[in-house]
């Protein structure tokens, strides 16, 4: 444990604060400055998370609407070939990764109702 005259000294030698120390160990990073840029961009991406969170729950909420209606008319829960157009539509715009993307959301959406 660090003592308050051990955590003054080492300030008085490294020119850095406690809170300084703590925020690049947080963060992973080895100056304050990079320290300060990680946080502020880790900020920028929960907040896109929670946009993100939020337009799944809304595409959810229209499929289940698109779901309803298809099954109200007589039609199938899933149109396939629907989901392989959303399928190919997330591959050519992230690769492959945006295939495994797009099933998640399909998932989700499917069978809500």
């Amino acid at each position: 444990m660090t003592t308050a005259t051990e955590a003054t000294s080492t300030e008085a030698t490294t020119g850095t604060t406690t809170a300084e120390a703590a925020d690049t160990e947080k963060t992973g990073a080895r100056t304050t400055e990079a320290a300060d840029v990680i946080t502020g961009a880790r900020g920028r991406i929960d907040a896109l998370d929670d946009r993100i969170i939020g337009l799944v729950q809304e595409r959810m909420a229209v499929s289940a609407v698109i779901q309803r209606e298809r099954i109200a008319s007589g039609g199938r829960r899933v149109n396939l070939s629907r989901e392989m157009e959303v399928l190919g539509h997330y591959r050519d715009a992230l690769g492959k990764p945006g295939t495994s993307l797009a099933m998640t959301l399909l998932e989700l959406c499917r069978g809500r109702i």
